[in-house]
């Protein structure tokens, strides 16, 4: 079992969430986060005074889903966030241990 954690832009959220729901994933969580990367932040023009925004909004999605799933779960969300421009985001898979469904007690890969 792998979860795999995508940073994105907003906007984006419907077409991931339709690219991880076509190839059968169907559990995500959705944070809204801010941060920086490569192109550390932008500058912005409110009410005639220029000011720097540091820390862009962004979307953490994370999904639990089978070893097996994994290349397709960041080829599905790689294609639906990608707009070709700087800050389209990243792609973490980490391991998980156990998992367990509360609910009905199942454990690992029955409880995803």
């Amino acid at each position: 079992m792998k979860i795999v954690m995508a940073i994105i832009k907003p906007f984006k959220l419907e077409e991931v969430r339709d690219a991880l729901t076509a190839i059968g994933v169907h559990g995500l969580t959705v944070t809204e986060v801010k941060g920086y990367g490569r192109q550390k932040g932008h500058t912005e023009i409110y009410r005639g005074a220029e000011y720097a925004v540091s820390f862009l909004p962004k979307l953490k999605i994370e999904v639990a889903v089978s070893s097996d799933l994994v290349a397709k779960v960041i080829d599905a969300i790689s294609a639906a966030a990608k707009t070709g421009q700087i800050g389209d985001g990243k792609i973490f898979v980490s391991p998980i241990e156990q998992a367990v469904r509360i609910r009905t007690g199942e454990r690992d890969g029955d409880a995803l």
